[in-house]
């Protein structure tokens, strides 16, 4: 059976409908990172030190466009910004904490998985 051309058309596609803003590479950390409340760059940057200062940036310029972050930035000297999330990024924590389950239930399968279709790309070396 063909796949039905409305296949999304429950409203889960399209640019500005597309889920899971955790699914890209650092978004779910900086979500965990703020969980607890809000915090500045250099507070973010100690746990995500394998992000660049660009790329986190961009992943917090990002998030704050979807409404899952805040930016406050304090008219002081040094100024000050914090980053601290939102009602809406908050409901994406208990989705994030079910897909940390499921990553720790099923990692070993994943990783198995992984390493077989490696091999069998690699030529089986």
């Amino acid at each position: 059976m063909p796949l039905p051309r409305e296949l999304f058309a429950d409203g889960c596609s399209g640019p500005e409908r597309r889920p899971l803003r955790f699914g890209d590479k650092w978004s779910a950390m900086v979500l965990r990172c703020l969980e607890d409340g809000p915090r500045r760059f250099t507070e973010l940057r100690r746990p995500l030190y394998r992000v660049t200062p660009k790329v986190l940036t961009e992943t917090l310029r990002a998030m704050e466009r979807d409404g899952i972050v805040s930016r406050t930035a304090y008219d002081e000297n040094p100024p000050r910004v914090e980053y601290a999330l939102t009602p809406l990024g908050r409901s994406l924590v208990g989705p994030l904490d079910a897909a940390c389950a499921w990553t720790r239930e099923h990692g070993t399968e994943l990783r198995r998985a992984r390493d077989a279709y490696d091999r069998a790309r690699d030529g089986g070396a």
